[in-house]
């Protein structure tokens, strides 16, 4: 059923981290997690009428399919209670599976306990995603491959914890066998039951969890997991969205792969800690634990990946509302110093303005940045020379809403044209604009996001005066970038224009 996965090196993180990151691709399994092992193992424990009774499980996802495969091979029937939280990608994974999908609550403790009121009334054997030893045991094998498969120095080992199957399976071979290596939970910094429980000495129950890492959102840990975790775990971090969101895009680089924010806790921790500690030389391994990534949330992780890693910036920065101003702040972009140690040219990825005050310009401005604490440096330049700037690269509201809510109609914006304009993603082609356009011409409006693509997309308003339309073609003739105007577009009535 479950397959020996590999212990894979991460090369360029291993590089960037001045130590050997081993990666176990737990995502590789059958169905892409290692959920299917405990599952498995439980199911082939079980009696031929216990078989043909059938079983039941509660599951966020990847514990569903692992239960689903397993009763299949084993035919048997498996209803499956999930959150209403779960992606799509697993559901249909569950069904696809032949397994009978029951969506109940907005977690996997929710689910839980109608799974156990459907567990008596229809006589099932219930399959624990993590608190029976069985499944322990099961999990435990991942330890077992990853000690065979690397047999010189391991510092340590990370671990996702959810329930806390996965780490109380690995943590109980590791421990039997190489007691010298550490083992260190992971947890969600908005879901770390286990982590508070293990510091109060007893399980705590937690009022919500977090939803962005699904696999790991659970309320309340096993009792066998949590009696296991409190004896044999050396130590437990949490990690934040945006880490995770970095990590992802960390595993993608080295092995093309796209793992679930689940899969890439253990890859975020050990980043943290080798900040933390400043070790080098080390060799530590991650378990990928699964890639039951929805789809839809790529844009999101895409998104925060950069920031999470603080190779981008964001800022607010005040301007005066006055001609020149736009383009002496772009020019002083360009001559920005290298905080981080890099010479390399620093790219904007975002910028959004839209005219509001007569005396002031507010501009949201995204920068790409070489190290970890360069922002606060960047805004500190910018005030030096006359540009207010307020640091938004941790703000929460910034990153997830206001960004995308710069603009609005403006009652100063007179003889405004609406442009669509397409420029090369190479340094000086905003400033090749600047350059071209009339003193008496005035920017109103101006939106741009890299999107990682060869060409940027932008809109810009302009204040045109109707004397100036034969200069204004010309103009869009002689740039030589791709146009279209959208003044008369009703969108842009609506929503821009007073």
């Amino acid at each position: 059923m479950a397959q020996e996965t590999p212990l894979e090196p991460a090369k360029n993180l291993s590089r960037r981290l001045h130590n050997k990151v081993l990666l176990k691709r737990e995502d590789q399994q059958p169905v892409f997690s290692f959920k299917l092992r405990g599952a498995y193992n439980k199911m082939a424990h079980l009696t031929p009428e216990q078989l043909k009774k059938g079983v039941i499980c509660a599951s966020a996802g990847n514990h569903a399919q692992g239960v689903a495969l397993g009763a299949h091979k084993l035919g048997t029937k498996a209803i499956i209670v999930m959150p209403v939280t779960t992606p799509g990608v697993k559901i249909e994974a569950v069904k696809a599976l032949g397994g009978d999908v029951v969506l109940h609550g907005d977690s996997y403790s929710d689910a839980y306990l109608h799974a156990v009121e459907l567990e008596k009334k229809q006589g099932l054997t219930f399959v624990h995603p993590f608190d029976d030893p069985d499944v322990i045991a099961g999990q435990g094998t991942i330890a077992m491959e990853m000690l065979r498969q690397h047999q010189g120095p391991l510092h340590a080992v990370f671990v996702a914890i959810g329930g806390g199957g996965l780490i109380s399976g690995v943590a109980n071979y590791i421990k039997a066998v190489r007691p010298d290596i550490k083992v260190i939970g992971v947890q969600m910094s908005d879901s770390s039951a286990m982590m508070q429980s293990v510091q109060k000495g007893k399980r705590v129950t937690l009022n919500d969890v977090g939803l962005f890492s699904d696999g790991t959102a659970v309320k309340l840990v096993g009792e066998e997991t949590f009696r296991i975790s409190r004896q044999l775990v050396d130590e437990f971090m949490t990690v934040d969205t945006d880490a995770v969101c970095a990590a992802i895009k960390d595993v993608f680089v080295d092995t093309r792969s796209i793992v679930e924010p689940a899969g890439a806790l253990a890859v975020a921790a050990i980043k943290q800690y080798v900040a933390e500690h400043k070790t080098k030389g080390e060799t530590y391994a991650a378990i990928l634990c699964g890639a039951n990534m929805n789809f839809d949330r790529l844009r999101f992780v895409a998104e925060r990946a950069e920031v999470g890693e603080e190779r981008e910036a964001l800022f607010a920065v005040t301007i005066p509302e006055e001609r020149g101003s736009f383009k002496r702040f772009c020019a002083l972009i360009g001559d920005l110093p290298a905080f981080g140690g890099s010479k390399s040219p620093r790219n904007v990825t975002e910028f959004n303005y839209r005219m509001s005050d007569a005396d002031k310009a507010h501009v949201f401005v995204g920068l790409t940045t070489t190290s970890k604490g360069e922002s606060g440096k960047i805004a500190g330049h910018f005030s030096k020379h006359g540009f207010q700037a307020l640091d938004l690269t941790h703000d929460e509201l910034a990153k997830e809403h206001i960004r995308h809510m710069v603009g609005g109609s403006s009652a100063l914006a007179n003889d405004e044209r609406l442009l669509r304009f397409v420029f090369p993603e190479r340094p000086g082609a905003l400033m090749k604009f600047l350059s071209a356009m009339r003193p008496g011409w005035n920017i109103s409006l101006f939106h741009y996001r890299n999107q990682g693509a060869d060409y940027g997309r932008i809109l810009v308003g302009l204040q045109v005066p109707r004397a100036d339309n034969a200069a204004f073609k010309q103009f869009i003739e002689t740039l030589g970038y791709p146009c279209v105007e959208e003044t008369q577009n009703p969108v842009y009535r609506l929503f821009l224009q007073r």
